[in-house]
């Protein structure tokens, strides 16, 4: 469900991106804005992105081998960053420049109805897909706040989809004031202002996403609830009376590695610990399904302090 929702909303938002990038091109050259032409770069920049995204998905599908024992899992979380560069630099940055160039050297719009027209146009496409990105989403947000939702997910398409989309949507509605104004005042420098809130946009949703896809490309383990789940999950209260410590860490958006010292009781047999980190195994990957990999060290309760929990 996760990878092929991801795949959904980036072949939607992808598909509308490259109508919208040719429409406000063309825009921009009956019209002379320079928020039709930095809406335009934004467009290009986007499908670009959804591109990147792809290919991540494709190359994390190859199989684990002798020099990545783990797989490929991680792949997609280093296109996701790659995007945020891409966003950052060719969308945020050429935004801002234009902008400023309008700002200190204004234009008179021409032909402004082309420009509302494209606009207009482009809300409409983009509201399909951010309606895509919103329908996927809530199959994995389980209740969950959005800025909770892409702070926590692990997989990267889906709140990189969300947060480019509701961008394009602001981003275009800047576009619309900045041009709106400059044709009511006559003054082209409201299109450079116009700009330069796209830019500002642009540059913040990519160093909101850089942050998030660095502690993804770091490690991250998994989150309270989860943990708890392989908490519990691990302890039968026979052979397995405790867990000892626990680290957790994704290797890729739907597979988790799980490292734990479990206690066991000093008298049990070799088979039967043997049987016991079968059966605990078992119960971890029904509680929590992305728990792939799962390495149990049995170990005896000694007297002492016990460990600082650990939180993933």
């Amino acid at each position: 469900m996760s990878a092929e929702g991801s795949t959904k909303a980036v072949i939607a938002a992808l598909s509308a991106n490259m109508g919208i990038a040719v429409s406000k091109f063309v825009a921009f050259a009956f019209t002379g804005s320079a928020s039709m032409l930095a809406e335009g770069v934004h467009s290009v920049a986007d499908s670009g992105n959804q591109v990147l995204l792809l290919i991540g998905g494709k190359q994390a599908r190859k199989k684990a081998d002798a020099e990545h024992p783990f797989g490929y899992g991680r792949e997609r979380f280093v296109y996701a960053f790659i995007v945020s560069v891409v966003l950052f630099s060719l969308g945020g940055l050429f935004a801002l420049y234009e902008g400023w160039h309008k700002v200190t050297h204004p234009e008179k719009v021409e032909s402004w109805y082309w420009a509302v027209g494209v606009l207009v146009f482009a809300m409409a496409m983009e509201g399909l897909s951010f309606r895509t990105a919103v329908r996927e989403s809530n199959h994995l947000r389980e209740g969950s706040s959005w800025l909770g939702f892409i702070r926590r997910a692990t997989n990267p398409e889906l709140p990189v989809v969300l947060l480019e989309d509701s961008g394009a949507l602001l981003g275009l509605c800047f576009a619309l004031f900045g041009v709106g104004m400059a044709v009511i005042t006559d003054n082209g420098r409201w299109d450079g202002v116009g700009t330069l809130a796209i830019g500002v946009l642009l540059v913040c949703i990519a160093i909101l996403l850089a942050v998030e896809m660095k502690s993804l490309l770091v490690g991250e383990g998994a989150g309270r609830h989860d943990v708890s789940a392989i908490r519990k999950a691990a302890v039968d209260g026979h052979t397995v009376t405790d867990v000892i410590h626990l680290r957790t860490m994704y290797l890729g958006p739907e597979e988790l590695l799980v490292a734990m010292k479990i206690a066991v009781q000093h008298d049990d047999t070799a088979e039967e610990v043997a049987k016991a980190i079968d059966a605990a195994e078992a119960r971890i990957r029904s509680a929590v399904p992305e728990a792939r990999l799962i390495y149990l060290e049995p170990d005896v309760r000694r007297p002492g302090p016990l460990p600082a929990p650990t939180t993933g």
